[in-house]
Parts: C-alpha cells; sequence; structure tokens
C-alpha cells in the first residue's frame, strides 16, 4: 500500500503581515491577454498554491513576481515596494524572491556545491568558505549532502531538483516561487520533492507554488487560488476550496482531475 505523505502545516504559524502584492496585473503575448486584472496579496509565511488547468496564466503569473516576464499594467510590491526592473535592483530582487523551475536549470558544468555557492558568493558577496559551510547544511536538509562533488547529471531528477531548492534557500530568500517544479520528474521522485518543499512550509517559508498535485495543495497550502483563462476565478482554504468549490470552472476543474 503507498504511504500517504503528511504534508501538513504547523497549526502555531499563522501568516503575520503583507509580503506580495499583485494589483490589477495585466499581461499580454501578442494579442494573447495571458494575465486579466490579477490581484493577489501574499502574506509573510503563507503558503499560496495555484491550480488551474493548463493554459490558465498559471506559470507566467509565477515568472512576473519575479519579473522574468514583464507585465502591460498594474503593479507588483515586495514588502510595500514597486519591483525594480533592471540592473542591480532587480539582481537583489531575485536574491530576495527565489525560484525553482520545472526544468532545475542548474549549471552542468560545475559541481553540486558549486551550484548552490556560486549565488552567495557572487550576489551576496559571501566569503567561499562560509558560503560552502552553509550549502552543506542546506544540501543536508534537502538530503542530498553525499552527492556535493558529483555533477548534475551524475544526479536523478529528483535529486537536481533538491539541489535547485537548496540553491534557492542559499540565497536566505524572503519568499520562495515554484513553478511546476515536480511536472518533469518521474512519479517516484514526485514525493521526495514535495516533501522538501513541505517542511519548508512548515517552518514558516513564505511560498507561492504553482503545481497539479492536489495532495500537496489541500496539504500544505493556507490558500488555494484557482486560475482559468488568466484570472483569478476564486482563492479559498484547501478544505473549502476541494470540498465545496464556489465557481463552475473550479468544480469541472476538480471533477475531471480528482476522478482519476
Amino acid at each position: 500500500m503507498h504511504q500517504r505523505t503528511d504534508y501538513s502545516r504547523s497549526p502555531e504559524r499563522a501568516p503575520v503581515g503583507p509580503l506580495l502584492s499583485l494589483s490589477g496585473v495585466n499581461k499580454y503575448f501578442g494579442s494573447l491577454h495571458v494575465l486579466v486584472d490579477v490581484n493577489l496579496n501574499v502574506a509573510e509565511g503563507e503558503v499560496v498554491v495555484v491550480v488551474g488547468p493548463s493554459g490558465s496564466g498559471k506559470s507566467t503569473l509565477c515568472r512576473t513576481i519575479n519579473r522574468l516576464e514583464t507585465i502591460e499594467s498594474g503593479s507588483i510590491t515586495l514588502e510595500g515596494r514597486e519591483l525594480p526592473s533592471e540592473g542591480r535592483a532587480l539582481a537583489a530582487l531575485r536574491a530576495d524572491v527565489g525560484m525553482v523551475f520545472q526544468s532545475f536549470n542548474l549549471f552542468a558544468h560545475k559541481t553540486i556545491l558549486e551550484n548552490v555557492t556560486l549565488g552567495p558568493v557572487k550576489v551576496r558577496k559571501t566569503s567561499t568558505s562560509e558560503a560552502e559551510k552553509r550549502a552543506m547544511k542546506l544540501l543536508d536538509r534537502v538530503g542530498v549532502a553525499s552527492q556535493a562533488r558529483k555533477y548534475p547529471a551524475q544526479l536523478s531528477g529528483g535529486q537536481q531538483q533538491r539541489v535547485a531548492i537548496a540553491r534557492a534557500l542559499a540565497m536566505n530568500p524572503k519568499a520562495l516561487l515554484f513553478d511546476e517544479p515536480t511536472s518533469a520528474l518521474d512519479p517516484e521522485m514526485v514525493n521526495e520533492v514535495l516533501e522538501v518543499m513541505a517542511s519548508l512550509a512548515r517552518d514558516g517559508m513564505t511560498m507561492v507554488v504553482v503545481t497539479h498535485e492536489m495532495g500537496f495543495a489541500r496539504r500544505a497550502a493556507n490558500r488555494v487560488v484557482f486560475m482559468a483563462d488568466g484570472r483569478i476565478v476564486e482563492e479559498a482554504e484547501p478544505e473549502q476550496f476541494f470540498s465545496a468549490p464556489s465557481s463552475e470552472r473550479a468544480r469541472d476543474f476538480l471533477s475531471k482531475i480528482l476522478s482519476h
């Protein structure tokens, strides 16, 4: 029998204060309106899981928060300050708001340890010895410390994604964005990555997670945001969203994915 992983949040971790705020955000790709008047606030310590059908704008939403995609109108703020659009301020933003991608994005020619220390040394100006010490702690935390001297190609997909999480954590970010972090993984590797993410959630890391993993959404999220056609259709606590969604679109979406 497959063991069900407990992704539950710690009850004593109540969100405090707003950290990220999107207001009236619109984004186009040519004539395609991919984000339509999106409003979203994410409190410090909150885990927001974004779900919805393919092409609903979930990944684009995630990428605008890190300025990997520009927006046509609206505003996005971190701790009340508008996101910078270029230069050093943008590099600092990307250090403060880490991102974990679908495809790992590790440097193939660098060892695992070098991948995790590069950002702190180059951007945070941490000494190499200090960066390596912290990197080893983080690699241990995500369960791949024994792989530190290897190269990405020598690791499984699940191990590479856990390294990518350690690399994001090495920058000591204020928030982490996850853009479908398990969708490129073989099924048996999905849980090992979700377990690392769940432990971050329990420790109070502010997270915005785009995922198809409904078990994770149900058990680790403070709030589920449902998107369709570039809009936020509804948002609710997981229990309410999964048991009694308020919109026809969400009911239709859940009936298709939860019946399999």
